[in-house]
């Protein structure tokens, strides 16, 4: 490897680190908090952090609304009406309307019927409104996590020479 070669590989190597980082800060935060199921929170975390502040920021308003949509109508279905094909099928179709209504662009709807889907389809020994709730609460840390790391480490502008 040649010195001017070393310039190029620290910056491809940015990338990994802080993906990498915030991975873990996620999955940390969540295990403190004594959440059930940590993974959700370095998952959110990996998908809001964006190359910039921005896009991390509009990111995690779809991913912040659609996981409070999708867990609300997944806890009352599921509570209320059981966890079989017709109600899962008219809580998509319900989700894909309270979208329209909300004005929810289909990101925030994409992530609301994600999250309906593993609320309601997903039997656990715990109250339907109980996996909502934690469900919402693990993405949210990762939310916050991928966030933070965004604000306080951004993405530096790359040359169009510099292919990453």
């Amino acid at each position: 490897m040649n010195a001017q070669q070393i310039p190029l590989l620290k910056k491809r190597l940015v990338y990994p680190a802080k993906t990498t980082i915030v991975a873990v800060l996620a999955l940390l935060c969540a295990q403190v908090v004594g959440l059930p199921e940590v993974y959700w929170a370095p998952i959110s975390a990996l998908i809001v952090v964006q190359s910039d502040f921005g896009s991390s920021l509009a990111m995690s308003w779809h991913r912040l609304a659609g996981t409070a949509l999708g867990a609300l109508v997944g806890g009352l279905l599921a509570a209320n009406f059981g966890r079989g094909v017709i109600v899962f099928g008219l809580g998509v179709f319900g989700i894909g309307l309270l979208s329209a209504v909300l004005r929810l662009e289909r990101p925030a709807n994409r992530f609301a019927a994600i999250t309906f889907a593993i609320v309601l389809l997903i039997a656990r020994a715990k109250p339907a409104w109980v996996v909502a709730l934690h469900r919402f609460l693990e993405v949210s840390v990762g939310i916050v996590v991928g966030l933070l790391m965004s604000a306080l480490w951004p993405e530096k502008e790359t040359s169009h020479a510099i292919k990453t």
